[in-house]
């Protein structure tokens, strides 16, 4: 279906800022909405611009349903997509599903003993001797719990556990509802990571 299309990366934080903070947002997107369709492209890619601490650029999501205010609103978002679409543009998002902040819900629900959350993430007594893809052991301790959690990057993102059919179907709907706002395309980062060894 796209195999044809002219697929345009941008990188938020730096594409343009309408606020005057130094940092580029949303609005700066839709002000060059017109150049960027005489440049003859067919799809926006964003990388990530959802709810984040930022410890990774905006690939450790908190919530994976709002906008980060480090780029604009919700609201802006929605235009964003008409004023694409307007165009015969299309958007397509990066998509962290690999793992979440540990600012998020599920893993903060999961820090507070939350068994059903806990199996969310993947939580053992063991240390495994694996090693994190930003240096050094890929488990963290947690003291309360007395439980080590994964993080195949940054100790502040928890690998999700896929095997678990809520997880799944958690995602699930998170892609359905950018589908149904108008997202046309996702890349999956580190998508070939789901899968952990026993």
């Amino acid at each position: 279906m796209f195999n044809d299309k002219v697929v345009y990366q941008i990188y938020p934080k730096s594409f343009k800022d309408t606020s005057g903070n130094g940092i580029g947002d949303l609005q700066g997107i839709i002000s060059e909405l017109d150049y960027l369709e005489n440049l003859g492209v067919d799809m926006l890619w964003l990388t990530p611009i959802f709810i984040s601490p930022q410890k990774d650029n905006g690939y450790d999501v908190a919530d994976y349903y709002k906008v980060d205010p480090l780029f604009g609103t919700d609201k802006d978002l929605d235009e964003l997509i008409k004023k694409a679409k307007d165009r015969k543009m299309d958007i397509m998002f990066d998509m962290v599903l690999n793992h979440s902040s540990t600012e998020h819900e599920w893993f903060q629900k999961a820090l507070s003993g939350d068994k059903k959350y806990q199996d969310y993430y993947f939580f053992t007594k063991d240390k495994v001797n694996w090693q994190s893809k930003f240096g050094g052991s890929a488990f963290e301790y947690v003291e309360s719990l007395g439980l080590y959690y994964l993080h195949l990057f940054d100790k502040t993102q928890a690998d999700l556990n896929w095997e678990n059919e809520e997880v799944f179907e958690d995602l699930c709907k998170i892609v359905n509802y950018w589908l149904e706002k108008g997202v046309r395309g996702f890349r999956f980062d580190v998508i070939n990571l789901i899968s952990k060894p026993d």
